[in-house]
């Protein structure tokens, strides 16, 4: 975590200059409660590119999940989907173009051990091709392609090294509160994957070992002569945690998780109140 300080509030002007890149979570950040877009962040976005900042989603939601967001990408069309593994050219129809996947043994490894730990979990495997799940699995989402199988069976491999590669692994729990799920889950298996969270359930999203938001995006950043203190990044959940430190100036939202606002160096509203928006607007009038 950060030990720059106290955070910043919605109304102070933020620090940074005008950043080179913007990094943003969507759910629960950019997106308003109904999955929507407000014409004012949509205003702001736009303006930051037309400003020559490059505006980036970095987002635990697949790739196949970018409709909302899909018609206002910026012209570059490039978003971190899946907490870091892949990043997809959205406008050529989600075409991948990196992935960083998860092992089928190590996510069915994973599963052994977290429901060993935990009685009563259930799973489903984000493929780079779809979603299948359990039976008990809950259906967050409906999708009339998935299989529905014993999470053994969702990964095997007739041939192994064959096969779609998994994005990631879900562990869904009943009983057990989100944070608790998410210590004794890494604590059963956080050698083999890197486990998050970003739903206000009891779901964990398990990626491959050293996977995650910041990663994916320091790499892209590396490859475009983006330097750390020339990012500005906002989120709002424990998957955001490590982009919020990576980044030189980052923002958790007022509807932040604590673990999200001790990361970032500075907080703005929620995000029903345009919370990205407003620092945008901020940044691009110190032009």
């Amino acid at each position: 975590m950060r030990e720059n300080g106290p955070v910043t509030t919605p109304t102070e002007a933020p620090s940074v200059a005008v950043p080179r890149l913007i990094a943003t979570d969507l759910d629960g950040t950019l997106l308003r409660d109904d999955k929507t877009l407000s014409s004012r962040t949509i205003a702001a976005l736009a303006a930051a590119e037309r400003a020559g900042v490059h505006v980036l989603f970095v987002t635990g939601r697949p790739p196949r999940w970018m409709d909302a967001v899909v018609s206002h990408l910026p012209g570059h069309g490039t978003a971190i989907c899946a907490n870091g593994a892949a990043v997809v050219d959205l406008s050529a129809g989600g075409r991948l173009i990196e992935v960083h996947p998860l092992g089928r043994a190590e996510a069915l490894d994973v599963a052994h051990r977290v429901r060993a730990a935990a009685p009563g979990t259930t799973f489903a495997v984000e493929f780079t091709t779809g979603f299948h799940h359990e039976p008990l699995y809950p259906p967050f989402r409906q999708d009339p392609g998935a299989v529905v199988a014993p999470v053994e069976k969702l990964l095997e491999e007739e041939t192994p090294g064959t096969g779609a590669p998994v994005l990631k692994l879900l562990a869904h729990h009943t009983a057990i509160a989100p944070d608790a799920f998410l210590a004794l889950a890494r604590e059963a298996a956080g050698d083999r994957v890197s486990f998050t969270r970003s739903s206000p359930s009891a779901l964990l999203e398990a990626g491959g070992a050293g996977v995650s938001k910041a990663r994916t995006l320091a790499e892209y950043c590396a490859a475009r002569g983006v330097l750390p203190e020339e990012v500005v990044a906002f989120g709002d959940m424990p998957n955001d945690v490590e982009m919020l430190n990576w980044a030189g100036t980052s923002y958790a939202m007022a509807n932040a998780h604590p673990a999200a606002v001790s990361a970032a160096s500075g907080q703005t509203l929620t995000n029903e109140e345009d919370g990205v928006a407003v620092v945008l607007e901020r940044l691009l009038a110190t032009r």
